[in-house]
């Protein structure tokens, strides 16, 4: 069996398991779906909670540097006309000449096994009739045009150009705007930093591969506002701290990988880019990003607004619009990537085990707890006495009383629920209870009162 057959059946499990188990199901389901969208169940916004708060504790919580934010969605054309996403936010589109169907040039091409980094519309016109590549349907594709993919919508009852806005397609641009403010309220010392997590929405022409890429998902951005000649330092202090997120998501160092950008493949706007890139089934793809921004944003805000957004830097008569190093994270991929990593299957008494092998401070479940018999009343009472305790204290506790323990122990493993605890006759007798880790199936006894210190170790 081939490599890529491998990987395509590791993520057609992944999806498999997402729905069956109340992670991720398709966007409007129920009345045939919605193509780019996606619904989170149960388990899957517990998941991405857990991966958001994590974020803005080790991001804005646990720093003195950092100020966090919430913007609009919303906002006034003019953002999206100083930062350039009207005139070129867009997508090479192509068109199928037999069949009508859209699709994004950059993808074919890289489908073909070829690249379209940095190519102008014209070279990608070139490319695709050198290589002879064609629609999925293997038909003629039309010229190369721009598609601009920001959703457009109006403000108000009268539809007219003065009340058009759009639904962002970055939450960076709501840091950007509330520089000043946050200055004039807080008065911070360069360096620092303003974070916001928030949703972002882009009419991709082509969403696929699960939630890789969808037309609405969520980001999870800083913009760090540095002085122009202290750029390189702050830049390689974010490039050290994404891998220690990496690593605090459970994503192994081995998967994740650097690419720095060359100049022609960077943003406009960008200096110096490095893409961190992660090995999911779908291949080798961009997890996040880590640009040095230079002034383009503050500077475009500055000459369209007429508003200074010079900062003083305290201590001196210095004034400057501070530089800016942007790490910018997808929620989703971020999801997908610890779905990818924690997916496993081993044998287990000679029958296949499929267990999501999740760090235990992100799974949506820290505890399932069980009677043995769910028909002896002593049994129950006694296990919900010790769930009430476990969830009072911790939240994440799963009540599982259905099917057989065998059953239950599969169930929470596909889940990823780090431990089971089980209430059984001995319970009754000396206060101890089995404690089933999900890694290595062993099981033990421990006091009901010992339980939360070794499973927080």
């Amino acid at each position: 069996m081939s490599n890529n057959s491998t990987k395509n059946e590791k993520m057609e499990s992944i999806v498999s398991l997402a729905k069956r188990r109340g992670f991720i199901f398709q966007g409007s389901d129920v009345y045939g779906g919605l193509s780019g969208t996606w619904d989170y169940g149960p388990l899957g916004s517990a998941l991405k909670r857990n991966i958001m708060n994590l974020w803005w504790k080790m991001f804005v919580e646990d720093r003195d540097d950092m100020y966090g934010v919430d913007a609009a969605i919303l906002m006034n054309q003019k953002v999206w006309q100083a930062s350039g996403h009207v005139a070129t936010f867009a997508d090479p589109l192509v068109e199928d000449l037999k069949t009508n169907q859209r699709f994004r040039a950059d993808h074919l091409i890289k489908d073909a096994g070829f690249s379209a980094d940095g190519l102008t519309f014209e070279a990608i016109d070139n490319l695709i009739k050198e290589k002879g590549i064609k629609s999925p349907s293997g038909n003629d594709l039309s010229p190369v045009r721009s598609f601009n993919m920001m959703f457009r919508t109006n403000v108000g009852p009268v539809e007219d150009e003065s009340s058009i806005s759009y639904l962002r397609p970055e939450t960076a641009q709501g840091i950007f705007t509330n520089f000043k403010n946050v200055v004039d309220t807080f008065y911070p010392d360069l360096p620092f930093g303003i974070g916001q997590q928030g949703k972002a929405f882009r009419n991709e022409i082509s969403p696929r591969d699960f939630i890789f890429r969808s037309r609405e998902f969520e980001q999870m951005e800083i913009e760090y506002f540095v002085h122009p000649e202290k750029w390189e330092e702050s830049f390689e202090m974010w490039r050290q701290l994404v891998w220690k997120w990496c690593e605090a998501i459970g994503l192994p160092s081995s998967s994740v990988h650097e690419l720095e950008v060359p100049a022609e493949d960077r943003a406009h706007y960008s200096k110096r880019t490095i893409d961190f890139e992660f090995d999911f089934p779908i291949g080798r793809e961009e997890l996040l990003g880590l640009a040095y921004r230079t002034d383009f944003d503050l500077g475009n805000i500055q000459r369209v607004s007429g508003k200074s957004m010079e900062y003083s830097v305290k201590g001196t008569n210095e004034k400057l619009v501070p530089h800016v190093i942007e790490p910018s994270f997808g929620v989703e991929r971020a999801v997908m990537a610890v779905l990818s990593t924690a997916y496993t299957e081993d044998e287990v008494n000679g029958e296949k085990r499929v267990y999501l092998k999740l760090p235990a401070h992100l799974a949506p479940v820290k505890y399932a707890v069980s009677p043995l018999l769910k028909n002896k009343p002593e049994l129950v009472e006694k296990a919900k006495t010790v769930y009430l305790m476990l969830k009072k204290q911790v939240g994440a506790v799963m009540w599982d009383d259905n099917g057989n323990i065998g059953k239950r122990y599969r169930r929470q493993d596909e889940i990823g629920t780090p431990y089971c605890i089980v209430i059984d006759f001995e319970t009754l007798e000396d206060d101890t209870v089995t404690i089933r880790d999900r890694d290595t199936t062993n099981q033990t006894r421990v006091k009901i009162s010992d339980i939360l210190p070794p499973a927080r170790a």
